[in-house]
């Protein structure tokens, strides 16, 4: 399983657990959501830095297998030879 599944997991029931608390001892809204976005991040941030890596390395890996299936074939023949093929 890719490792962004259960960190985005993990994330969302940090924001959802922490608003949900928060909204119940009567803030408003807004500011519950606020305040459980920046106390999500935070805990995240923190206490799953393992987590953190693994997710940013697999997308660095994706990124380099994209880059590398676009990379073009270098043509190891000099100038002489494509002259005589007739390129």
């Amino acid at each position: 399983m890719p490792a962004w599944i259960p960190y985005t997991l993990l994330r969302l029931a940090l924001f959802g657990g922490t608003f949900a608390l928060l909204y119940l001892v009567g803030l408003p809204y807004w500011l519950a959501a606020i305040v459980a976005t920046v106390i999500g991040l935070t805990v995240a941030y923190i206490f799953f830095p393992t987590l953190r890596n693994r997710v940013s390395t697999e997308f660095a890996e994706g990124r380099e297998r994209a880059r590398a299936k676009q990379a073009p074939v270098s043509d190891e023949r000099g100038v002489d030879e494509r002259a005589e093929d007739g390129e």
